[in-house]
């Protein structure tokens, strides 16, 4: 597995200054806060943050987040479809291989909402596909649908589209339903991602994004959870994603330094 962070570990900090420090720190892959890539690029152009990137022996993993995508319509749709598809170009042209989307379901969902989020997803992966883009679904805890692996899995498999597949993040796999016994159950060429982060004495029902830290240093049993992945031979990125207002005030190398020095206990 491929130790990664994503710069939204670090969300107060530019992208370029995130670049520099993440290399500074021992990190060689980043998972790219595509808002920040987009502020980038209003005083940069495509190619100099390509050269950039290449001069700090940077791997892209991957973009996040998108959302909007499944049940979308009208000129909201509209909206969502452009701003997506200005996304796909960056990626394609800084050669960021994947973007993590994250559903709109509503409160209640029933067959028919569950299969016009189908044809969404169906539907941007075609636009996706065009680009040589992945997109990767992260099911969340708090999701009135696909908030565990299992059902994640399933949703994703319905799409029929090769492309398609799946982000898993240790905190919602820890605050909702999903099992260590799921992972086994699931297709390893559908699993595209993985976020890592810890809580600590917080209940999980009242566990929110402020509460991660360092994997490690709390409750998950993520050591369990990486030797289950290990089992089905997924062997892509691993990304901090902590999401911490206060770790987030931190120097962008210090969260690097710190971090890689998290992700090289729990992948060994």
């Amino acid at each position: 597995m491929k130790a990664c962070i994503s710069q939204a570990c670090v969300l107060n900090s530019n992208f370029k200054d995130d670049v520099t420090a993440f290399f500074k720190g021992g990190c060689s892959s980043m998972e790219v806060w595509l808002t920040k890539l987009e502020k980038h690029l209003e005083t940069n152009s495509v190619a100099e943050t390509k050269a950039f990137i290449s001069d700090h022996n940077m791997t892209l993993a991957a973009g996040s987040y998108q959302g909007g995508l499944f049940l979308s319509s009208g000129e909201q749709k509209k909206s969502h479809y452009d701003h997506f598809k200005r996304r796909l170009d960056l990626c394609q042209g800084l050669g960021i291989p994947m973007m993590n989307i994250c559903s709109d379901f509503p409160a209640r969902v029933d067959q028919q909402i569950l299969q016009k989020a189908l044809a969404g997803l169906r539907e941007a992966a075609q636009w996706a596909e065009a680009f040589n883009t992945k997109l990767s679904f992260e099911f969340r805890a708090s999701s009135s649908f696909a908030n565990n692996l299992e059902s994640a899995h399933a949703f994703v498999s319905a799409s029929g589209m090769d492309n398609v597949g799946l982000t898993l993040d240790t905190f919602h796999f820890h605050c909702g339903p999903s099992k260590l016994a799921d992972i086994a159950s699931i297709n390893p060429k559908k699993l595209f991602f993985v976020q890592v982060s810890d809580i600590s004495a917080v209940p999980k029902e009242l566990a929110t994004d402020s509460d991660r830290i360092f994997p490690g240093d709390g409750d998950i049993d993520i050591s369990s959870l990486i030797k289950e992945l290990k089992k089905i031979g997924y062997d892509g990125h691993v990304s901090l994603e902590l999401l911490n207002p206060v770790i987030s005030q931190s120097k962008p190398a210090q969260v690097a330094e710190l971090g890689m020095g998290s992700l090289q206990k729990i992948l060994t």
